[in-house]
């Protein structure tokens, strides 16, 4: 993995703490955005499609009817030790439509030219300050729900009265099941895998028995926790399971999982978002350490958009 220091690029840093641990670094820029500074064309999303915290904010961003408000480019899947990298003569990328940049890591460094940390994405952009405003995707889901409402289609992920529930919800999914695949396949110790991979098959089989009587996972309104949780699942068969040696089980063997995630990927904003082969070329080819000969498989192609009886349950898609 790659960072700067002090304003320096540096090719390798110890992503794990001392029992082998995966331990993954705060991000740096937590800026909000007030409604009234929030006006069409000023702010820009940095994103990867492989990413499952960038893809986060894309499908906000598409649930939220923003697409003519705020403007999106994509990097190559492909992570090399220059970091993450705009190839636009690559299918599904982009050249860096506002700065030029050939590289993310430009945008860190022209926000904070002794920046000291990882290079991730998404990054919210503030094209009038030529700065970053935010990279912690739940915040920047937050930031697009509230601060955007007023330039949007109405669709509201976050209300008021429900926040707590969302947020707690939010909570409960993060490290065990969205960091929880990270810290399974980054582990350095079979300890450290144990922890992690019992902490995850836990956590999903709790929410798999939640979602038996519910159609989200706050009851029966689609909200930003049902959108963090979409982007592990939807990767978990294809890359998790295989590549960060998350086999004990396929969402594809949940009785409530695997038809809610089908629910979701046919919910428009979900499915269109989602590139399966930006995904698979990432993962296995960006980790070295995890997969040395970069050879992406055949994967299992789960049929995200067979049936599924979700829609008999209380809710409906915000659409």
């Amino acid at each position: 993995m790659h960072q700067f220091i002090d304003g320096e690029w540096v090719t390798e840093y110890e992503a794990t703490d001392e029992d082998g641990s995966f331990d993954r670094q705060p991000t740096s820029f937590r800026d909000s955005i007030d409604p009234g500074a929030a006006e069409p064309g000023r702010y820009h999303l940095y994103v990867s499609y492989a990413c499952p915290w960038a893809h986060r904010t894309l499908i906000t961003r598409k649930l939220l009817g923003l697409e003519d408000v705020i403007s999106v480019d994509v990097v190559d899947p492909y992570r090399a030790e220059g970091g993450w990298q705009f190839t636009p003569e690559k299918e599904g990328c982009t050249a860096d439509s506002i700065n030029g940049f050939d590289y993310l890591r430009e945008a860190y460094i022209e926000a904070d030219p002794e920046y000291t940390g990882r290079v991730t994405v998404p990054v919210l952009w503030d094209t009038e300050a030529g700065t970053i405003v935010n990279n912690e995707s739940r915040e920047v889901m937050r930031i697009l729900t509230t601060a955007f409402a007023d330039l949007g289609n109405g669709v509201d992920l976050a209300p008021p009265e429900r926040r707590g529930e969302i947020d707690d919800a939010l909570d409960r999914i993060y490290e065990p099941i969205n960091n929880g695949v990270y810290r399974t396949g980054f582990a350095d110790t079979q300890s450290a895998y144990d922890e992690a991979v019992a902490e995850l098959f836990e956590a999903l089989d709790y929410w798999d028995g939640v979602l038996e009587e519910q159609r989200y996972l706050v009851g029966d309104r689609l909200t930003e926790a049902d959108i963090a949780m979409y982007t592990t699942l939807v990767r978990f068969d294809e890359v998790y399971h295989t590549h960060f040696m998350c086999n004990h089980k396929l969402i594809r063997e949940y009785d409530h999982l695997w038809p809610y995630l089908r629910d979701l990927y046919t919910t428009p904003g979900f499915g269109e978002t989602t590139h399966i082969d930006h995904i698979n070329e990432h993962y296995y080819t960006t980790h070295p350490d995890v997969s040395p000969k970069r050879i992406v498989p055949m994967g299992p192609d789960p049929d995200f958009g067979a049936p599924h009886d979700r829609d008999e349950l209380p809710g409906e898609p915000p659409v």
